[in-house]
């Protein structure tokens, strides 16, 4: 309550203190209202103009370039690069952009922290519990969309790593069928979904573009933080500049991927039965116990109560 009072103290000394200017300056504010009014007839195309504007661009676009230039200020000089490379794992997602994820950040934490304030007032809570809570919304608000970035691109790699085996078996019969290794990538681009085939539709752009084919595949690794995708562009850059048949290298690469994939499902299933414990120890067992020993419990303390 002290902190509210206080807060409302100084909005009423600015308030006061804008009343006394606004008298000081009565003079040149009516001479401000009649010039604008005589631009507004004079030019009502632009005033109907700026009224046929959307809430989003008259409000939301100047909020979000103020929350950008405050976001830039608050972030190192190298955020901006490791967005980027956080927006590619992502892929990308809603066409979001760094400036975006920046001022998104900003907006967040300005909005989380008066949450929290609001809380704290609603609840009538000592002045600590409202630095607590003011600094707590600020600092979820300002980690929450690298915390979306990265659950985003978690996503993504694991599907690209249950998909690759598949792709890299279409690619593998494509080329040993006569096709072209561009012609294999868009078949594969073309029957397959998922991230994995955006990426092989965007290399197949990159080399329709002009860029060389090791350049696109290694734009493909690092675009991505799968360590089997990283192989595999690899061993296909070595194969490119060495010139070793693709057909025999995507015949190797396909029978590893399968056994990687195999691998990487029995490593799953042995850490069921240790990830089943958590759940195990604080729900199952208490329901568990209390069943078993509850009505014993309960014939205990009926006899020592009656004696």
């Amino acid at each position: 309550m002290v902190l509210f009072l206080a807060v409302v103290l100084f909005a009423s000394a600015i308030v006061l203190l804008r009343l006394a200017l606004v008298k000081a300056e009565t003079s040149t504010g009516l001479e401000r209202s009649i010039a604008s009014l005589e631009q507004m007839s004079s030019s009502p195309s632009a005033l109907t103009e700026e009224l046929e504007l959307s809430f989003a661009d008259r409000v939301l676009e100047p909020l979000q370039a103020r929350a950008l230039t405050l976001g830039r200020r608050l972030t190192g000089s190298d955020k901006a690069e490791r967005l980027r490379h956080k927006l590619d794992l992502a892929g990308n997602p809603r066409d979001m952009s760094v400036d975006r994820i920046v001022s998104l950040k900003v907006m967040a934490a300005v909005v989380l922290a008066l949450c929290g304030l609001a809380y704290a007032l609603l609840s009538a809570a000592n002045p600590l519990l409202y630095l607590a809570l003011g600094a707590g919304g600020a600092a979820i608000g300002f980690v929450a969309p690298d915390l979306y970035l990265y659950q985003k691109a978690y996503d993504r790699s694991e599907e690209v790593r249950r998909t690759l085996a598949d792709a890299v078996d279409l690619l593998t019969i494509s080329v040993e069928a006569g096709l072209g290794f561009d012609a294999a990538v868009q078949q594969v681009a073309r029957n397959t979904g998922g991230p994995l085939a955006e990426e092989f539709s965007r290399v197949l752009r990159e080399m329709q573009l002009g860029k060389g084919r090791a350049d696109s595949l290694r734009g493909l690794s690092d675009r991505t933080n799968v360590d089997d995708l990283k192989t595999f562009v690899g061993s296909m850059v070595q194969a490119d500049s060495f010139g070793i048949s693709i057909a025999q290298v995507l015949r190797v690469q396909s029978g590893e991927m399968r056994i990687k994939r195999r691998q990487y499902a029995e490593k799953k299933a042995q850490q069921v039965p240790v990830k089943i414990m958590v759940p195990l120890i604080l729900c199952v067992l208490p329901c568990l116990m209390t069943v078993v020993l509850g009505p014993a419990i309960i014939s205990v303390i009926r006899q020592f109560g009656g004696s």
